[in-house]
């Protein structure tokens, strides 16, 4: 006879911003908060997770001292009901490094690298919830057959809280907003 699985609750209620920040950061790891439910995402792949350094490290270079990059961590869209995303790699104010939660207000820039099961969630879903979150800048690195990574960029329009699309790039980027920067993404 086998055994009954029982989904824990947090899998079928909503959960507010309260509960969620007493979690711990091994309970909040690869998940999101999508209107107060718990969304579980997959583990990444080797290719994508060394996308996102490499994307992260050339952008903390090029940012100065004003700006850190990073990847894997929670940015608060919205508290209630609670939307919390964790983009691939966040470009946010150093001074904000302690502060927590991170929200919109100290993010420059957003980067998600798409993978199979991610494709609908990062070029719709993400795009309109940074978008009227009021971050400035998305980027979304996708993973082309030929191994060469194809780089969408996003600029935000305030006016109508949505992204204008910005240049394409197969490979290198080079952009001089919203800070001069020039990074090869093809040499994984």
């Amino acid at each position: 006879m086998a055994a009954e699985m029982v989904a824990p609750s947090w899998m079928h209620e909503q959960i507010t911003a309260q509960e969620y920040d007493s979690w711990s950061e091994e309970q909040c790891a690869g998940i999101e908060i999508v209107d107060g439910m718990v969304v579980v995402s997959p583990s990444a792949s080797k290719r994508h997770n060394r996308l996102a350094r490499i994307l992260a490290n050339g952008l903390d270079v090029a940012a100065g001292p004003g700006w850190n990059a990073d990847t894997d961590f929670d940015v608060r869209l919205q508290d209630v009901p609670l939307t919390n995303r964790r983009p691939d790699v966040v470009v946010y104010r150093a001074e904000t490094i302690d502060v927590a939660p991170t929200r919109p207000e100290h993010v420059l820039l957003v980067a998600e690298v798409v993978s199979p099961g991610s494709e609908t969630t990062d070029r719709i879903v993400k795009v309109d919830q940074y978008a009227k979150a009021g971050i400035g800048f998305y980027w979304r690195i996708e993973q082309a057959l030929t191994g060469v990574p194809l780089v969408y960029t996003y600029v935000l329009d305030l006016a109508t809280k949505s992204y204008r699309e910005g240049d394409v790039f197969t490979g290198v980027v080079k952009v001089v907003a919203p800070f001069p920067v020039e990074i090869d993404l093809g040499q994984i």
